[in-house]
């Protein structure tokens, strides 16, 4: 089978190469490689791998190399390039909107031209819906809750794309779904919560639980912004890659869809408040953080509401939240010489 995966040396796009090429699938890698650690993940699968990883080096944002690099045969287009951090969409808003929105319009093109039989997998955000801020939010002694969303939030939310980061994914969001409607292409759009495993070089950010579990390790500092006991589901990489698999599975179902993909109301963790002693255990000492104040659109609780992708793909995470951050701070631990 031929993958073609546009930022395949990135955390998500390493992994489903590896994945893919474990199977004995065939895979094309395109990539820029701007991204920190995309040339650390490159190196990696290049030694399991060998001559049977293609890696074009490549911009989304070139239209004409895009049509170049993708196979005729092509079985599946994972398209996760693109700009990642709200704060860079707030600094450069022209460079987001190229990146993210015109990025994945090259990509639909370039696949109804080229390979229009394939399925077209978007890597979408929960940002899509915005700060929901008419959504009633209970404050406890460690985390926010929902009031009236216990089991998290479904795709029928409204969509509000808050700052230019959700503007730009939220255009490539809602292409990538019509162009299943309109041109008959097998699209499927995941709007992904926090993700999180190996191969991941998080960043402030970009990547959080990565990002806090490296700074533990290596002695950084890390500040909380606001009082840490924001909520997010997190969803371990294998699952996502588990949910993609299921996606292809059931595609006479899941073409033109969207879902909620992330470790649902099972696996969530407060930003700091419950994440802090669970981090704490791992290194064996206190770690100390400092605060800043609240960053502008930064969501109480996000929690999404998975039960569609259970219902209509049967799949739902397997690794906890305990377990998969230790298999992240083990993996950290070991290759602690990736980060400098």
């Amino acid at each position: 089978m031929e993958i073609f995966i546009t930022g395949g040396a990135g955390f998500i796009g390493c992994n489903l190469a590896d994945y893919h090429l474990g199977r004995g699938d065939r895979v094309v890698v395109f990539d820029n490689l701007s991204r920190e650690g995309t040339e650390a993940n490159l190196a990696w699968l290049r030694e399991r791998y060998g001559d049977r990883l293609v890696f074009i080096r490549g911009d989304i944002r070139d239209f004409e190399a895009l049509h170049a690099a993708l196979p005729p045969d092509t079985a599946r287009i994972y398209h996760m390039a693109g700009q990642v951090a709200v704060t860079t969409s707030v600094a450069n808003p022209r460079e987001d909107f190229e990146c993210n929105a015109l990025g994945t319009f090259n990509v639909l093109e370039a696949a109804r031209a080229v390979a229009p039989q394939a399925i077209i997998f978007y890597a979408s955000t929960n940002k899509v819906y915005g700060g929901m801020e008419d959504i009633a939010i209970i404050e406890e002694a460690t985390r926010y809750r929902y009031h009236d969303f216990p089991l998290g939030i479904p795709e029928s939310q409204p969509l509000d794309f808050h700052s230019p980061y959700g503007c730009s994914k939220g255009c490539g969001d809602q292409y990538t779904r019509d162009y299943a409607r309109i041109y008959g292409l097998k699209t499927v759009v995941f709007r992904q919560s926090c993700i999180y495993g190996t191969r991941q070089f998080g960043v402030e950010d970009q990547g959080w639980v990565a990002h806090f579990c490296i700074a533990a390790r290596l002695g950084r500092p890390i500040t909380i912004y606001g009082d840490g006991k924001q909520v997010r589901d997190v969803l371990w990489i294998d699952d996502l890659i588990s949910a993609y698999e299921a996606a292809a599975a059931h595609i006479d179902i899941a073409a033109g869809q969207i879902y909620n993909i992330g470790g649902g109301p099972e696996n969530t963790i407060s930003i700091w408040a419950g994440f802090g002693p669970l981090l704490e255990k791992l290194a064996g000492h206190p770690i100390s953080v400092s605060y800043a104040t609240w960053r502008p659109g930064d969501q109480l609780v996000y929690i999404s509401d998975i039960r569609k992708a259970e219902r209509e793909l049967g799949w739902r995470p397997r690794v906890s939240v305990e377990e998969g951050i230790e298999r992240l701070w083990q993996w950290i631990d070991q290759n602690a010489r990736l980060f400098g």
